[in-house]
């Protein structure tokens, strides 16, 4: 099975927007992680962490996505970070999947590079990401990544 882990370190002394952009992103992974259960809605994710970004004078990438976590890697459920998405489902026990949001302090838009994969902000500013691959259990959420 595959499953994904990630988390933004700041190196050496960083400015006070860069402490905040890291912050917020990993409070508004946490703030989502803690709604998941059997009976949520996937589209509650984006609900959860859109909010938190916004009033913290950031935005959400919309061009990638948490995913299911099986013996493909990346595969459904497709669950975007931003708010009113209309990603249909409900969560169920014995589903595995991540929660893995980017957060800009500029634009929420990303431009690739000639390479197809290195992929930054349209604005040239600074970017965040935590991410956690997630088991939903009988009774709520085991975070199968989380540092122990």
């Amino acid at each position: 099975f595959h499953g994904d882990l990630n988390a933004t370190y700041p190196v050496g002394e960083v400015d006070e927007d860069s402490k905040r952009l890291i912050k917020t992103t990993r409070e508004a992974l946490d703030a989502a992680i803690a709604i998941c259960k059997p009976g949520a809605l996937f589209r509650d994710i984006g609900n959860t962490i859109e909010p938190i970004a916004k009033a913290n004078g950031c935005s959400v990438v919309r061009q990638y996505t948490g995913h299911g976590c099986n013996q493909l890697f990346h595969t459904v459920p497709t669950l975007p970070h931003y708010a009113k998405s209309k990603t249909p489902g409900t969560m169920k026990p014995g589903m595995t999947f991540t929660i893995e949001p980017m957060i800009n302090l500029g634009t929420h838009q990303g431009v690739h590079w000639p390479d197809d994969w290195t992929c930054t902000t349209v604005d040239g500013k600074r970017s965040a990401q935590f991410e956690e691959t997630l088991l939903i259990t009988e009774t709520g959420v085991e975070v199968l990544t989380r540092a122990r």
